[in-house]
């Protein structure tokens, strides 16, 4: 799909208009952020950036763009204007891969309201559905453990959102993909097997089997459960095993789809040991997410390979990622949301967010957030409860909000799939356990610095009725 500026909503280029008869040169700071992990984790993986820098360095209306928008009935000299759009603005961000938390800024927009405005709606598209999957890799990854993992989930997934799933998925910790497009473009790693329908196309599986072995010996994985996994699957795989070892070649591993995966794996890797296959793999897929992975592994099935396809590239169970996109600063004067549900309040201001970093190297469980013009913040406040601060003088202060984007030209190398994946196992290996476990973890603090706080409640007090 070709992104032009018009994936965007409509009330972005209503609002555009407006700016642009009224005051078409104002300044706005966008904050980007979350409200709540998914998946009841303790913590989510950022992801995305890269897609949405390449995006908006090019992005711009075409010319049917501006055809459709005159039948909506736009003005001619806003239309005018568009036709000459592009993002000029400057971007600020966390790293993609990093480890986020709730209720703090990710990313920050500052440019022409025009120009934040009408990226809003592309920037939250990629970056909530991305960090929402590569959060969803991240923990199967930790059920997993060290075994292979192999996103199979295009065919499953919400149309060409497919396609970012699998991105999203390697960022997370995935090894490959069956997804030849995405693999193509990310330089991920593609791995496939054989459907049911290839062996139900033969009359005999053992033909079928042998067919495969002769056309495709490299990587070569047989999917045994079309019939009878034990009686008839397992029994040819091992005989066509045994024909590719006179020719040369190896069987790479047998596939289970359906049944007791713990119990056919069990009895699967016990005969393949008896036939001295002791090297033929087990790849197990059906409705695979981290608890059922989890649970195999506690159950000590042989699996060296987990094919995980609906419950990853849909994000379940969770359908979406809450996050948000609101205005903290217009012309250099801070801006507020207010709400009866405070997690709803927004925070006003420029900003900066730092990561406090133990002796160890470790995250401490606390990311402060000052204003732009704080270099640190040594004591931080809670943002509602006036009886809970913390002193964090003792730590390391990590500036997490760096430039990524100068007037609309990336200003940070370009990273690959496979770089950001490594980023984020390493920021994961500083995260204490207690944080990434599936089962009540700790909740990881955010905290505003006094003076930040101190200006955000005077805003709160002067907007208030």
């Amino acid at each position: 799909m070709n992104i032009t500026a018009a994936y965007t909503d409509l009330y972005q280029i209503t609002m555009a208009q407006v700016y642009f008869e009224t005051k078409p040169d104002g300044r706005a700071v966008f904050d980007y952020y979350y409200r709540h992990n998914p998946y009841n984790s303790g913590y989510s993986i950022f992801a995305g950036l890269e897609d949405v820098l390449d995006i908006l360095e090019t992005l711009k209306f075409s010319d049917s763009d501006i055809s459709y928008l005159k039948e909506k009935g736009f003005e001619n000299e806003f239309l005018e204007y568009l036709k000459n759009f592009r993002f000029r603005g400057n971007i600020r961000s966390s790293k993609e891969g990093d480890v986020v938390f709730p209720n703090r800024p990710i990313l920050q927009v500052e440019a022409n309201i025009i120009e934040a405005q009408i990226i809003e709606t592309v920037l939250l598209n990629i970056l909530n559905f991305q960090t929402l999957i590569a959060t969803k890799a991240s923990r199967i990854r930790r059920s997993a453990k060290d075994e292979i993992l192999l996103d199979m989930g295009l065919r499953r997934a919400h149309a060409t959102g497919g396609y970012y799933a699998s991105r999203a998925a390697a960022i997370g910790g995935f090894d490959s993909t069956s997804n030849v497009k995405a693999a193509e473009d990310y330089n991920i790693p593609s791995s496939g097997t054989m459907a049911h329908s290839f062996i139900q196309s033969y009359d005999s599986e053992l033909e079928a089997f042998r067919d495969f072995a002769k056309v495709r010996p490299e990587n070569c994985v047989l999917l045994i459960d079309t019939y009878n996994t034990l009686k008839l699957g397992l029994p040819n795989a091992i005989k066509v095993a045994k024909e590719m070892e006179e020719r040369g070649d190896k069987l790479l591993g047998v596939r289970l789809d359906s049944g007791d995966l713990a119990y056919l794996s069990k009895k699967t890797r016990t005969i393949l040991d008896e036939a001295n296959l002791e090297y033929v793999k087990i790849v197990a897929s059906n409705q695979l997410d981290e608890y059922v992975i989890k649970s195999l592994k506690e159950q000590g099935a042989p699996i060296d390979i987990f094919g995980v396809g609906t419950n990853l590239v849909t994000g379940k169970p969770d359908a979406a990622l809450d996050g948000v996109y609101k205005l903290s600063e217009y012309n250099g004067t801070p801006r507020i949301k207010l709400s009866e549900n405070i997690i709803k309040v927004s925070l006003p201001f420029k900003k900066q967010v730092y990561r406090m970093v133990d002796a160890n190297g470790m995250f401490y469980g606390a990311d402060a957030i000052g204003l732009f013009i704080e270099d640190e913040v040594s004591q931080m406040e809670h943002p509602f409860d006036i009886t809970k601060k913390l002193d964090l003088s003792s730590f390391k202060h990590e500036p997490l909000l760096e430039m990524v984007m100068e007037e609309g030209k990336r200003v940070v190398p370009t990273r690959t799939v496979t770089e950001i994946s490594k980023y984020s196992q390493s920021r994961l290996e500083q995260l204490p356990n207690e944080y990434k476990r599936f089962q009540n973890p700790h909740i990881y603090k955010i905290g505003l610095s006094p003076s930040l706080k101190e200006e955000r409640d005077a805003l709160i007090k002067e907007h208030k009725i």
